[in-house]
């Protein structure tokens, strides 16, 4: 039995790998953005461990998050499913810093270096990476006009390649990212042609199994095959300048 924190998680993909999860016997951490989403998974109550709450577009309610979550105990493994694709303007957190950005990639990189180091770290990028921009000048969009498909892009492809830094930096760690391709959620719409199980099941099975297959780290994955990312994912360079950029907008140090 593992204990999984998933954030995101009271829907879409993050309430399916949750789902499967406590059906497979494992103790689950749920994580909602605020109480009234929390509500939405009250039919699930007597058989998760915990919901924390918290808005990830925060850095205080971020750092919360984590506290709460080592506030439990000991974490196995974390999916950090959370995800927003389109906004129609940059949008500001309170912090500052452009909404997109800071849901999908500074919010992981700061919950995994604020979480008592698991075992498993499971990141959800996309196929949308490939079209991601290597240009780190400008990754808070503050210069270049707003673009929601270019800004979720390029926040996909940060977040595989902090998995694969992850993975080189805690060789104890099998830390993975995971292309669920195109599901019928909120975020996907309902004419996704991808099978919402089937986007899910890669998460869980690198989050708790124990064949050998899964025991892997530095991988990047669509339904349980490896695939060739983008070349900026694997590149020791780029991911340390990207590491250098996520510790400068947050003010937290990873490695």
């Amino acid at each position: 039995m593992s204990r999984v924190f998933i954030t995101g998680s009271t829907d879409g993909l993050g309430l399916a790998a949750a789902r499967t999860l406590i059906a497979e016997g494992h103790e689950v951490v749920l994580h909602a953005r605020s109480s009234t989403r929390a509500e939405d998974v009250r039919d699930l109550k007597e058989k998760y461990l915990a919901v924390v709450v918290g808005d990830l577009a925060s850095s205080v309610e971020t750092r919360s998050i984590a506290d709460q979550v080592n506030r439990i105990g000991k974490i196995n493994a974390i999916i950090h499913n959370a995800g927003i694709y389109s906004e129609r303007t940059r949008g500001e957190t309170p912090e500052g810093h452009a909404r997109i950005l800071t849901v999908n990639t500074l919010a992981p990189y700061m919950l995994t270096a604020l979480i008592d180091r698991p075992e498993r770290l499971v990141y959800l990028s996309s196929g949308m990476h490939e079209s991601g921009s290597r240009d780190l000048g400008d990754i808070d969009w503050k210069r270049r006009a707003w673009n929601t498909s270019q800004a979720y892009s390029d926040s996909k492809l940060y977040v595989a390649a902090l998995a694969a830094a992850v993975a080189r930096h805690w060789p104890a760690v099998l830390s993975n990212a995971v292309d669920p391709g195109w599901v019928p959620t909120k975020m996907g719409g309902a004419g996704a042609p991808d099978n919402l199980q089937m986007g899910s099941e890669t998460q869980t099975w690198l989050s708790t199994s124990q064949d050998d297959a899964a025991k892997v780290s530095g991988g990047y994955w669509y339904h349980r095959r490896q695939r060739q990312p983008a070349p900026e994912v694997t590149s020791a360079a780029f991911q340390d300048m990207l590491i250098d950029k996520l510790a400068a907008l947050t003010g937290v140090r990873l490695f």
